[in-house]
């Protein structure tokens, strides 16, 4: 997180609402942007931005600077907040590679655009060396949004068996993050 950021989060979080409306500021487009890539609807973009932001304000999404880059927290907030909306609604599909393409209006440092890409290409990968069940079953849980109940009785399959899929897709993620990253800080 930038000292600027820390300092409009610290501030925000004592209230102060011209903090607010600066980090809103900076946000605002990558955020809308990126709730369109994943929707292609604007009232919903529009709704998650606002969700979003109120979610700050009332702190109910705190940012710990332990775990990563304050931007990166808050598209994971806006990508959560959005696939709850979406949902709700049940009429809006997202697809993998929509999910990981980097918004269009970037709003972020150059630092932080090649971060994102690079992020985005080793998930791309790892997901391509899963099983084609275990691709689907990611698929349909994080990017579209669906329950594991509902991806059973969509795939015809025992709830057991979508859990199991899920549980080790995501560890072969993990897996595959974890010595694409280990090998890069080795390099």
């Amino acid at each position: 997180m930038s000292n600027r950021d820390a300092e409009l989060y610290q501030k925000m979080i004592d209230g102060d609402k011209q903090s607010l409306e600066a980090l809103y500021d900076k946000y605002e487009k990558l955020l809308y942007s990126f709730v369109i890539k994943l929707s292609s609807d604007e009232t919903l973009a529009e709704e998650v931005l606002q969700e979003v932001f109120i979610k700050l304000w009332t702190q109910k999404a705190k940012y710990d600077n332990t775990k990563g880059k304050f931007s990166s927290w808050l598209v994971t907030i806006t990508r959560y907040t959005a696939i709850d909306q979406i949902r709700g609604n049940k009429k809006h599909n997202v697809s993998l590679q929509e999910e990981t393409d980097v918004p269009e209006e970037q709003t972020q440092s150059t630092e932080d655009l090649v971060e994102w890409k690079e992020k985005s290409a080793v998930m791309k990968q790892a997901v391509q060396k899963l099983s084609d069940d275990q691709k689907l079953i990611v698929d349909l849980f994080y990017f579209k949004g669906l329950s594991q109940s509902k991806i059973a009785e969509q795939c015809n399959l025992p709830l057991g068996t979508v859990k199991g899929r899920l549980r080790l897709a995501l560890k072969h993620l993990k897996e595959h993050v974890s010595a694409v990253e280990g090998g890069i800080r080795d390099a």
